[in-house]
């Protein structure tokens, strides 16, 4: 008969199991509990350091939809004032996407493993991936700023950092799990290193490079819309103004713009996104 366990049992103690070839072998214990516990403790560390409060919440959320409600109805006339850093923010979003993309697959060649041999340059490449990665785009737009000067240039270069960082950490983990078998052929064959790659590993990375690249661009439009507020151009700046002198019924056309702008780009990217993984 066999034993019912209860939950205690189930999780805490070590029980054995029969396998299919008749062996019996030993259970590892689970490691949830452990996890749990750890989740639960930076949940309350969290909670202390941060100072936050349920019960502020409870009390102030309501000014949350009041400052929305002060949006609408939006001021109409006001979109005029809002197509031109409109337009400078995809122009950002777009330059900034290519490059970041295009400056992301040399370095996450270097990345591989299973391309470079070399340890030290695997390591040393993905730790610059990491560096990049970790700077908030605020804050390598308003470096930027001080290098340029206010305008798109600072906006396009934070976002070209932004995109080279992301696509790069999931390239060259892409690249590891490839079929290397055209790769090794063509190297045994006396082909460079970068003609193999560019051959054999290229077309099998493409459909996932393109679907990466057109997912952060979709992204970068969204973050590029805050950057005006370190004076890195685009419609930030005029959000950061109305903000400012609050004069929230044109905030509110500047949302409603945006909004609409976000999902036409997000659809138009997922129909060249199928259009071009279809055709590779």
């Amino acid at each position: 008969m066999e034993e019912k366990l209860g939950l205690y049992d189930k999780i805490f103690k070590p029980r054995l199991i029969t396998l299919s070839n008749g062996k019996t072998v030993m259970e590892k214990k689970s490691r949830a509990p452990l996890v749990i516990l750890v989740i639960l403790a930076a949940t309350v560390l969290s909670v202390h350091i941060t100072g936050f409060k349920f019960s502020t919440i409870m009390k102030r959320g309501y000014q949350f939809w009041d400052y929305l409600f002060r949006m609408f109805p939006p001021e109409l006339s006001y979109v005029n004032s809002i197509w031109q850093p409109l337009f400078d923010t995809i122009k950002m979003s777009i330059l900034g996407s290519l490059i970041g993309a295009l400056l992301a697959i040399p370095f996450a060649m270097l990345a591989a493993s299973n391309i470079i041999k070399s340890k030290v340059i695997v390591v040393l490449t993905r730790l610059f991936f990491s560096i990049t990665r970790t700077l908030p785009t605020l804050v390598t737009a308003m470096v930027a700023t001080f290098v340029f000067g206010l305008g798109t240039i600072a906006g396009t270069t934070s976002i070209a950092i932004f995109t080279f960082s992301y696509v790069g950490k999931l390239l060259y983990e892409q690249i590891e799990t490839v079929n290397m078998g055209a790769f090794e052929a063509m190297e045994s064959m006396g082909c460079t290193k970068l003609r193999a790659f560019s051959v054999a590993i290229i077309p099998q990375i493409m459909p996932g490079f393109i679907a990466n690249s057109l997912y952060c661009f979709e992204g970068n439009v969204r973050y590029a819309s805050i950057l005006g507020y370190v004076g890195a151009g685009g419609i930030g700046l005029i959000i950061n103004q109305t903000i400012g002198w609050r004069y929230y019924s044109r905030l509110g056309m500047i949302v409603v713009i945006l909004f609409f702008t976000v999902v036409i780009i997000e659809y138009l990217s997922m129909w060249i996104r199928n259009k071009l993984v279809g055709e590779i």
